[in-house]
Order: C-alpha cells, then sequence, then structure tokens
C-alpha cells in the first residue's frame, strides 16, 4: 500500500547518504515514476529531501537534519513494525513480511532490541476472513461495488454496498460502507457476511462520514441488569465487563449490575454461566431463562418428542 511504500522508503532515506529513483523501484518492485510520486509525497509532508541529478546523483536528506533522527526515533519504527506484522496477521499474500523485511534492511542500525509488542488481528475464523478482506481492501481502492448475502439478528438478506473503510474493533472486523437499498452508511459485521463479490461497477466516492465507533452510540444500554453470580465467575466478570461491575455480598456471591442493550443478548449471554448465575432484574429475563430452563429439562429428560 501505498503509505506503507512510502514510510518504507522514508527509513531508508534515514540510514543511506544517499539512494537512487533505480534502487528504491527494485527494492520496493514499483515504477520509477511511482518512486518520484511518493518522493514528491514525502516532501508536500514537510520532509526535507533534496535531489541531485547526473552521474552519482540521487535522493538524500538534507545535510541541516541528517543529526536529528527524531523524525522517527527507535521506539518509533519499532511500533511501525508492529503495525505492519499485525496487518500480515489478517493477509494472504505476505506483503506486510516482505515490506517489514525491506525497512529492516535500510534500517538495521536504526532498530535495535527485541520486539516487545506483538499483535495478532486474526481471529478463530481467519481462514474465511482473509478472502474477505482482501476483497474489500481490493473493491475499497479500485472503487468497486460489492454485493453479500448478510445474517443479522432481523433476518437475512443480500446487500449492495459502496465500501469505504474496513474496521477492527470488539475483537471483530467490520465493514463501513453505504447501503445502495437503504440508502444510508451502515457497519456490517465480516463474520455474519456470506459470498462476498466484487462487482464490476464502479461507484463515485461520496464524502464517507467516519463510523461513530464509541461504545455509547453503538451499545446504547437501556435494560439495566442486576445478577448474582458466584465467586468462580469473577475472572468472566472482570473480563467481560472491569472490575467495577461487581461488588462482594455477606455470603461471598458477586452482585453484578450493568446497562445491557439487547434483551435476547443479555439471556444468551446469562444461560452461558448455567446454575452460578441467578439474575435477580429485570423480571422479564429471569421469567424467560425460567421457561428456558423449563423446556430444557422436559427435552433431556424425555417428557417432550421432538
Amino acid at each position: 500500500m501505498k503509505i506503507d511504500r512510502q514510510i518504507g522508503i522514508l527509513s531508508v532515506l534515514l540510514q543511506k547518504e544517499k539512494t537512487t529513483a533505480p534502487e528504491l523501484a527494485e527494492q520496493f518492485e514499483v515504477s520509477r515514476r511511482t518512486i518520484n510520486r511518493d518522493i514528491e509525497d514525502l516532501c508536500r509532508a514537510g520532509i526535507p529531501i533534496q535531489s541531485l541529478q547526473g552521474t552519482g546523483g540521487g535522493f538524500s536528506i538534507m545535510n541541516g537534519y541528517r543529526l536529528d533522527r527524531t523524525i522517527l526515533t527507535t521506539k518509533d519504527m519499532q511500533m511501525i513494525l508492529a503495525g505492519l506484522r499485525s496487518l500480515d496477521s489478517v493477509s494472504g499474500s505476505n506483503y506486510y513480511s516482505r515490506l517489514m523485511e525491506k525497512i529492516q534492511a535500510g534500517a538495521s542500525d536504526f532498530i535495535v532490541g527485541r520486539d516487545n509488542i506483538l499483535i495478532d488481528l486474526s481471529s478463530w475464523y481467519r481462514k474465511t476472513l482473509v478472502p474477505k478482506i482482501e476483497a474489500i481492501q481490493d473493491a475499497v481502492e479500485k472503487g468497486q461495488m460489492i454485493r453479500f448475502h448478510y445474517y443479522a439478528p432481523s433476518g437475512e438478506s443480500e446487500r449492495k454496498i459502496e465500501p469505504y473503510y474496513l474496521v477492527f474493533r470488539w475483537s471483530s472486523w467490520y465493514l463501513w460502507g453505504f447501503c445502495v437499498d437503504r440508502k444510508a452508511f451502515r457497519l456490517f459485521k465480516l463474520n455474519r457476511m456470506a459470498d462476498v463479490q466484487k462487482l464490476r461497477e464502479t461507484f463515485e466516492r461520496r464524502e464517507a462520514p467516519l463510523p461513530d465507533l464509541s461504545n455509547e452510540r453503538l451499545f446504547p444500554g437501556g435494560i439495566k441488569v442486576k445478577a448474582l453470580f458466584e465467586q468462580n465467575q469473577k475472572w468472566r466478570l472482570m473480563e467481560e465487563f472491569g472490575p467495577d461491575c461487581f461488588s462482594e455480598t455477606d455470603d461471598g456471591k458477586l452482585l453484578f449490575t450493568a446497562d445491557y442493550t439487547d434483551m435476547d443478548n443479555l439471556i444468551t449471554w446469562l444461560m452461558t454461566f448455567g446454575d452460578t448465575a441467578e439474575v435477580l432484574e429485570p423480571i422479564e429475563a429471569r421469567e424467560k431463562i425460567a421457561q428456558m430452563a423449563h423446556g430444557m429439562m422436559m427435552i433431556y429428560r424425555g417428557d417432550r418428542t421432538l
């Protein structure tokens, strides 16, 4: 990608007295014209790059800035490499691994010490996620429409989308795009998408607002939850809601209080605790769980024919 290549070029320039367009073109596997455009972009961004023509010429950082390497410190470079490594965890092409090798080759004296941050953006669904991410990323770059089958709590539907952003949030991947049918921007979870297809049809990019990914916007709450948990479930409450979500009662149980968005999701979540949790409020959730438990008892005791 363009920004990754430009970071790599800047790294090389910071480490070498001088380099040429042919050398950079060969290293980053692009044309000389592309390298020249990248150099122009870096100059517009305020990087003091000078170009010398003729024999012995090439690109270099202006002498007055050669000793000031605070543009990218060792820590900066390590963070960049950690980010590139994380992107490779969901890439099927090893593009970012090759880019890291190129950056490290030009900055061996600049990057010292061991990596201390490892980020893996993949998941249990990496096998199915990678082709979706690659197809969507390619469609975004080329301005192509995409179509997919979508599974939502409200039902299944076919969607035709103008794709704008891939989003990693809440341990999952999402697509932010303009839905042609709904005529509005929507957030789609990649794990709920099937049969993702790039269409030949292209679209004129519109002014795309950034998605509001705040918890308050997407999970507004509204359902006041109060439940009692056994001590052996403290680790789950800590992991999922943090240390302020519960207090210990006199009999050693954990009194959990929180706001929840969706009643069905709340009941599903509570059921995963089995008999180590008792919901106190809302009464509706308590009654539904009691009905479900009764139905399950009938099934497993053989009292109901399926």
